[in-house]
């Protein structure tokens, strides 16, 4: 169905808000998106879907092609793409790396089938690729 991925009205306040516990746990987060995203098996790369913004004292999970559109680049951020990015979070939340701040915002799911999460000691056996890479213009 054509009208599951349909492209979102993406303004800076649909971004999914979360708090951490301590600012330590900012870079263990980080480091947790880089193994999270969509997997080509046949090369084991994985093309990470999320990355955590520290914006004026507030935390986001943002999918990459959100962070296209904040930056004023051309996008299309679909619907798949926020469910996807809801999904990551719910999980970051499950491991008690974060809080989302409005819950109803991430009920909007992807199936996990969609998701790889490469565990930390298989990293090395996968080539991680950012779509994104904050703070590089």
């Amino acid at each position: 169905m054509e009208n599951d991925n349909k492209e979102i009205a993406w303004t800076p306040a649909t971004m999914l808000e979360v708090t951490i516990k301590e600012p330590d746990d900012f870079l263990k987060i980080r480091e947790t998106l880089t193994r999270i995203g969509v997997a080509s098996r046949k090369d084991n790369k994985l093309y990470q879907s999320c990355h955590i913004l520290h914006k004026q004292g507030r935390y986001f999970i943002v999918h990459f092609k959100e962070l296209f559109l904040l930056d004023g680049k051309p996008s299309n951020l679909l619907e798949n793409d926020v469910q996807r990015r809801n999904t990551i979070a719910t999980l970051l939340s499950d491991w008690g790396l974060i809080s989302i701040v409005n819950a109803d915002q991430a009920k909007d799911k992807a199936p996990l089938r969609q998701i790889k999460v490469i565990p930390f000691k298989d990293k090395n056996q996968w080539e991680l690729c950012p779509k994104y890479n904050i703070g590089n213009k």
